[in-house]
């Protein structure tokens, strides 16, 4: 049996607006598997990003355990916050995030800047990413000049880029045609199923779910 690359026990999170607190998360425990490709479902205010942002360390829970690759990310300060996210967790967004001054192969390098890697080091992880996802060849091409699926396969190298144990993707497809959309979905299972990356996606897409191993649905809060 896989161990755990995620271990809630008993999480809580409110949030306060001045002395009205507001509960989102529940008494959640949820525990997920090592190379696990988890959709996670709910409607809009379920707690879905209050989720990934606990599992990537953005937040604490207000009360219970977050074990996440091993490490309690409650026990860490910022700065030590900082490092592991940097060492254990990718990030692909909905509306892909990419600065629109920069190359494909800039942005894709951002998260290595970070690193002790030389700069030829540098280029050599970026081409990799790149060539992953299919856009070595558009390297040197700015965000303006490519498709929305392109970009958000550029947004995919970016987080594979520093080889990170966890892919966390929020609505990953939800900006995109049917056949981008598809195209994403079809290199997120490759790279769960070839890397042996853990992926966990928000989405709103029953279709886009159906590609995940395993489908949780939190509804007010709550894991059904």
């Amino acid at each position: 049996m896989a161990l755990a690359m995620v271990e809630f026990q008993k999480v809580f999170k409110s949030y306060f607006r001045g002395t009205l607190e507001i509960p989102v998360l529940k008494n959640l425990s949820l525990s997920i598997p090592t190379g696990t490709f988890l959709a996670i479902m709910g409607p809009s205010g379920s707690g879905k990003s209050t989720l990934l942002n606990l599992i990537a360390g953005l937040d604490r829970p207000s009360q219970g355990a977050a074990v996440v690759a091993g490490q309690n990310v409650s026990s860490l300060s910022e700065g030590e916050l900082a490092r592991w996210r940097a060492r254990h967790i990718g990030f692909i967004f909905q509306f892909y995030n990419l600065i629109p001054v920069l190359t494909a192969a800039e942005n894709v390098e951002l998260p290595l800047l970070l690193t002790p890697l030389s700069k030829r080091d540098r280029a050599q992880h970026v081409h990799a990413a790149l060539e992953l996802v299919g856009l070595a060849d558009r390297a040197h091409h700015y965000p303006r000049q490519l498709s929305g699926g392109q970009e958000q396969r550029v947004g995919i190298a970016r987080a594979i880029v520093s080889d990170p144990d966890i892919l966390l993707a929020d609505e990953p497809t939800g900006n995109l045609d049917k056949n981008a959309a598809e195209d994403i979905l079809t290199l997120l299972s490759r790279l769960n199923r070839e890397m042996k990356k853990t992926i966990i996606m928000v989405t709103h897409d029953p279709h886009a779910a159906e590609r995940a191993q395993l489908v949780q649905r939190l509804d007010k809060g709550l894991l059904a």
